[in-house]
């Protein structure tokens, strides 16, 4: 980080190795998904890749996006079009970059999702399950 700034290629290496990403086979590319601006500022992050959340993200000067759902999924139609197209144009147009992280967001140990919610809800996470341990356990808490 130089002054509140971080390379997007450094920010890209940084969570590949932080969030283990080669070790999971995924339904979508892991990382940096659209590339933007070299030199990432301010960094927006959300759960899905919606056009509102794109959207919003242009609004406030964003240079990077991080979410869980990305795009490109296996299997979906290749063709940019409609919603697809509306996207990418958006992200294109304002030279921000997408960096999008799914099972290595299930499964970590500290920033992941299904571990943060477990700790929400005052459950400590005790054990893992699933393949690549995507999954928690958690016991105890409020609820």
């Amino acid at each position: 980080m130089d002054g509140g700034t971080v390379e997007r290629d450094k920010l890209g290496e940084y969570l590949a190795q932080t969030l283990d990403i080669n070790r999971f086979r995924d339904y979508c590319p892991n990382g940096l998904q659209v590339e933007g601006k070299p030199v990432i500022g301010k960094l927006v992050t959300g759960v899905t890749a919606s056009l509102a959340l794109l959207e919003a993200a242009a609004a406030e000067g964003a240079d990077a996006i991080l979410v869980h759902h990305g795009y490109f999924w296996r299997g979906e139609d290749a063709r940019v079009v409609a919603t697809k197209y509306r996207r990418l144009k958006l992200l294109l147009s304002h030279d921000i970059n997408l960096f999008a992280y799914h099972l290595p967001l299930d499964s970590h140990p500290e920033f992941g999702n299904n571990v943060q919610l477990a700790r929400v809800l005052g459950l400590e996470p005790d054990g893992r399950f699933g393949e690549n341990d995507i999954g928690w356990l958690g016991r105890g808490g409020d609820v």
